[in-house]
């Protein structure tokens, strides 16, 4: 009997203990997440005409998207033209600094784009892009 509890005793001294890397790996995955920069999209494929004179943008943007239905899309859900302004006002109080960048697909009109822009103009922003592809 007396080998069995010795026997117990040297497993338990020779274990491992894991809660230092429990907390490291822990840290480690908090340090990622905080650290990740994610990549902004307006939740719609659009096919972006080409330009010659495309730049990329690097700040923050609020992106509204209008599909070949002239549908208008904003945070990846769909709205109502009329509700436009009230979004980007909303989303330029969030990001003051960010600018509109119009994805207007190929096949959409004129119309829905300068209602876009009017909105944008309307809630205060005053750099307005329209998005392409470059050359």
């Amino acid at each position: 009997m007396a080998l069995r509890y010795r026997r117990a005793d040297d497993e338990e001294e020779n274990a491992v203990d894991l809660t230092p890397m429990i907390d490291i790996v822990f840290i480690m995955l908090i340090f990622f997440i905080v650290t990740a920069s994610f990549v902004k999209e307006s939740g719609l494929d659009v096919n972006r005409p080409p330009a010659a004179t495309a730049e990329l943008k690097e700040r923050g943007n609020i992106l509204v998207a209008i599909n070949a239905n002239d549908e208008i899309w904003v945070d990846k859900r769909q709205v109502d033209p009329r509700a436009l302004r009230a979004n980007i006002e909303r989303l330029h109080a969030e990001n003051p600094q960010g600018t509109v960048v119009i994805q207007a697909d190929e096949k959409s009109t004129n119309k829905s784009l300068v209602q876009v822009m009017d909105a944008a103009r309307l809630a205060g922003v005053e750099e307005v892009s329209i998005a392409a592809e470059p050359d």
